[in-house]
């Protein structure tokens, strides 16, 4: 565990935050390498084929809508509806086939006291799925935000600025549990403090930055929010 920038996030105390915001895909549910694998076969079919990898660099932390209107603008034609609608349905029977919260997230959950929410850009229904397999949706019911709600998704602020404004917490009193580099940058451009799990498909080089706590084993996330 390291802090890039000792001094400017908050020490750990019980009162150090008011709002921990969850993002939802490699955060609370490992769904990014299945994600990333489905990802790939599809790119691959339109004739863009990217690695794994690369996909992930480029689209972690990104809406659905954004990576696909990137793919159309490689390819120069729209996906075909048949095309979209097969792999959403093979992205969804490998996710109810193989979807489990993320390693220590149920543990570190169970000892933090701190109201929370989940923003994300993942869909509403997206989340009720992913959640609901996994048995945290109830954990966060009635306190999930989407990018949907929002003009403009990650890396901008607007998703956390309206998930606390939703919760009533000035953005200060606020931190974000991310795993993608759009999402830590969206926590620092919202002036909320960032946690990045450098545990996921994301390497630390790329969420590490001011005001940002890097981490790798969720079971020292009560500790690092002062839980």
């Amino acid at each position: 565990m390291t802090s890039d920038s000792a001094g400017e996030v908050p020490a750990a105390g019980g009162t150090a935050y008011k709002l921990v915001i969850f993002d939802c895909d490699g955060i609370l549910v490992d769904s990014e390498p299945l994600a990333l694998r489905v990802d790939a076969m599809l790119f691959a079919e339109l004739g863009w084929p990217l690695s794994e990898a690369e996909i992930a660099r480029r689209f972690v932390g990104r809406t659905s809508e954004y990576m696909m209107g990137e793919l159309v603008a490689h390819i120069g034609r729209p996906v075909p509806a048949e095309v979209e609608e097969r792999f959403n349905a093979h992205y969804r029977e490998v996710l109810a086939a193989e979807l489990q919260p993320v390693s220590g997230i149920v543990e570190a959950l169970d000892q933090i006291t701190t109201p929370s929410c989940v923003a994300s850009s993942g869909g509403h229904a997206k989340m009720r799925f992913t959640l609901g397999l996994t048995g945290l949706y109830e954990r966060f019911e009635g306190r999930i935000f989407s990018a949907s709600e929002v003009a403009h998704g990650k890396p901008a602020p607007d998703l956390f600025l309206h998930a606390a404004a939703s919760m009533g917490v000035e953005p200060a009193d606020c931190a974000v549990v991310e795993d993608s580099q759009y999402g830590v940058e969206a926590a620092r451009a919202a002036g909320m403090a960032a946690f990045g799990y450098a545990g996921g498909v994301t390497p630390a080089s790329r969420l590490k930055g001011p005001g940002t706590v890097l981490f790798t084993d969720m079971r020292a996330l009560p500790e690092l929010l002062g839980a």
